[in-house]
């Protein structure tokens, strides 16, 4: 492949719901142009795109491919990203990358969430738009009734571009109102506008004019002058008002039959931005802020929008350069871990195939292998002008799994494979919870970690079992207390003696405290440390049921101690069984982990939803509806949400989807602490 030049360039992100055809779209654009010699299939595991064998296997889109396209002198990087909600990682990274989107609606289907959470992510990123129609060959296709499906959900407006010339088995080719010709099957067919299409033409082009008009203001009154503008100020109007965002144009095509190939290369080309046409990205530096745009002699700046690992290939690191340009067998700066990384031999990614190259220009997304520091998220550049360009942000994770491996070996290797694992995926992440002492595996949903497990199976041969995690219940006092427990143990020779009085007292802000308030010296100041060891080692393992004791103060106001057996593990002792006495008495309680949800679904299923949340312990916050939408703020125990992903999939058909975060702890209700403790209880028993 030859080298592009920023002007060259155009970075598109191909989205939506899965099963819309993206991946079969870019399959046509790479057979089209000559890329391929025949069209791959998704049951045989042909594409392009998808060539991870989890892919295969599953016939979905797990992984962001970069699927290069050359036609009319130009290089198109398609990212072609999972449909899948649980996948919103890849999408969100390569909508940090991409200075356009290609949003993908299947033409029976309408706006399905994916799609619909596509377009807001895309308006976040201020991502110049343009819609397609897709499937337009299939039994039921309908272009008005998909059209307006997606109309009724965004503020945009959506101006067609293309018309689709017949539908169903009827679907010939496209409309194009720019040129007013029509363009048979792949499009390298030019014909004049069937009489039958031709009313619907000219009254569509008359609102294409019109949008394009708005787009700048010497176009505006122009078109108030003369009432029409020719396609070359058509075209440039347009390009403007997609850029600014005005409105989104939409395009038709059937990708498994390469319909509407040509003509929508063309649009992207002429009306997408390239690089240098994009805002400048402000990049941080020692010396403050730095806006950089996409020119080779800028200073360089190439995030890492993207790493893979595999114990055959090795580590593959994707890049995009923001300015300046990279150049093979040099050596540049990672800005976040603060070392230096030698780049080896640079490749532009194919799919799962690469292509040597020795520049990458500014605005060009390449990709290299074998670093050895650098992860998702950092920054290359010179060492003498250090840049951290900036981090999408990520959702937080809605769905969890205990893990724990499967042998001796596999423990070994546990920590550092899921390290890797989650440092390809940003919304992949695992930690050990202390309060249940399990490893815990969390991302976006039952899919996604399942996709994960199965990566550190196959990938690096570790073997893992999941359950259901337990939830991190805090042991908690209500009213203060006092006792006191004295450690005698005489075996012959030297004996063990140790006598503490201490109070328990409860704490609102502070997990903590510890006070020595003996008076006279009863015991002396070396044993504290060992009565705060005592006791801290019981607040880890919990008094009541198992859990960590959190929000407690310990006054220590007397005791005693033996001149000749006092010891410090006779006072560690007699400081951790008078504090369990202490806490007892002092009405200990049980507290849970308290979500806070945003839950988006179709108003249809408002009802449905508020009564689920309801039969949750839910605390509803706020509820809202807009275009069809209905979103509920609500506060959720975490022990009645462990699996709601999958609820409220199944609850909605799959159009509702909801985020999380952890907001504070509360009181277990009484009714249900006795069942949490006998069932710890039994655990703890098993365990033993």
């Amino acid at each position: 492949m030859k080298e592009y030049t920023t002007e060259s360039i155009r970075n598109i992100i191909v989205a939506s719901h899965g099963n819309a055809g993206k991946t079969m779209l870019v399959e046509a654009f790479l057979n089209f142009t000559g890329a391929t010699t025949r069209l791959g299939k998704i049951e045989d595991g042909t594409t392009a795109s998808d060539y991870d064998e989890e892919e295969i296997r599953r016939g979905i889109s797990l992984f962001t491919s970069v699927i290069p396209i050359e036609y009319n002198n130009t290089k198109i990087n398609f990212l072609d990203t999972p449909g899948y909600t649980d996948f919103v990682g890849e999408v969100i990274s390569a909508m940090g990358v991409a200075d356009g989107a290609l949003i993908i609606v299947d033409s029976v289907a309408g706006l399905e969430v994916g799609t619909e959470i596509a377009l807001q992510y895309a308006e976040e990123y201020k991502l110049p738009r343009l819609l397609v129609i897709n499937k337009m060959e299939r039994d039921n296709a309908n272009f008005q009734k998909a059209l307006q499906s997606v109309q009724e959900h965004t503020e945009s407006r959506l101006i067609p571009l293309q018309l689709p010339w017949g539908e169903q088995a009827d679907f010939q080719g496209v409309i194009d109102l720019l040129s007013m010709k029509a363009f048979k099957g792949d499009g390298k067919t030019v014909v004049d506008i069937p009489d039958e299409f031709k009313d619907e033409a000219e009254s569509s082009r008359l609102a294409l004019v019109e949008a394009a008009a708005e787009g700048e203001d010497s176009l505006l009154e122009k078109y108030f002058e003369n009432g029409d503008l020719t396609s070359e100020e058509v075209a440039k109007g347009l390009r403007s008002a997609i850029i600014a965002g005005t409105f989104i144009p939409v395009l038709v095509s059937a990708g498994a039959r390469m319909i509407g190939m040509a003509p929508m290369l063309t649009a992207i080309i002429d009306l997408m931005p390239s690089p240098a046409e994009r805002p400048a990205v402000v990049a941080e530096s020692s010396q403050g802020e730095v806006s950089l745009e996409a020119k080779d002699d800028g200073p360089l700046a190439a995030y890492v929008w993207k790493t893979t690992a595999d114990p055959f290939v090795g580590k593959q690191t994707f890049f995009r350069v923001y300015s300046g340009k990279m150049v093979s067998d040099t050596r540049v700066w990672n800005a976040n871990k603060e070392e230096e990384e030698r780049l080896a031999s640079m490749q532009i990614p194919q799919g799962k195939d690469n292509a040597s190259v020795s520049t990458i220009h500014a605005g060009d997304i390449g990709t290299v292998a074998k670093l050895n520091i650098t992860t998702t998220g950092d920054t290359l550049c010179k060492r003498d002008q250090a840049l951290k360009l900036p981090v999408p942000s990520y959702p937080s994770a809605l769905y969890r799994v205990a893990i724990s491996p499967k042998t001796q070996s596999d423990a070994a290797k546990l920590s550092s494979t899921l390290s890797r694992l989650c440092e390809e995926d940003m919304t992949l992440s695992w930690y050990n919870e202390p309060a249940t002492k399990q490893a815990l595996l969390q991302g976006m949903g039952d899919q996604h970690i399942d996709v994960a497990i199965r990566r550190a199976e196959t990938k690096f041969q570790l073997g893992l079992n999941t359950e259901e995690p337990k939830v991190p219940f805090q042991e908690h006092i209500t009213r203060e207390a006092s006792a006191m427990y004295r450690h005698k143990k005489q075996s012959g020779g030297a004996g063990q003696f140790g006598e503490v009085h201490l109070r328990v007292i409860p704490l609102q802000d502070e997990e903590f405290e510890f006070s020595n308030d003996v008076v006279g010296g009863s015991i002396s100041q070396n044993y504290m440390a060992s009565i705060e060891k005592g006791i801290r080692n019981v607040m880890k393992e919990g008094v009541i049921a198992g859990f960590p004791v959190k929000n407690v103060k310990i006054s220590v106001f007397d005791g005693k101690e033996h001149p000749v057996d006092s010891k410090p593990i006779a006072f560690e002792v007699a400081g951790r069984e008078a504090f369990k006495l202490a806490f007892k008495g002092a009405n200990p309680v049980l507290y849970e982990p308290i979500m806070k949800i945003q839950v988006i679904v179709p108003e249809a299923s408002m009802g449905d939803i508020l009564g689920d949340l309801n039969s949750r312990r839910a605390r509803v916050q706020g509820m809202d509806t807009q275009k069809g939408k209905s979103t509920v703020t609500a506060t959720v125990p975490m022990a009645e949400i462990m699996r709601y992903t999958t609820i409220l999939r199944s609850m909605t058909g799959g159009r509702g989807y909801f985020t999380m975060e952890f907001d504070h702890y509360a009181l277990v209700p009484s009714h249900l602490t006795a069942e949490i403790i006998e069932a710890r209880q039994r655990e703890l028993h098993e365990e033993e």
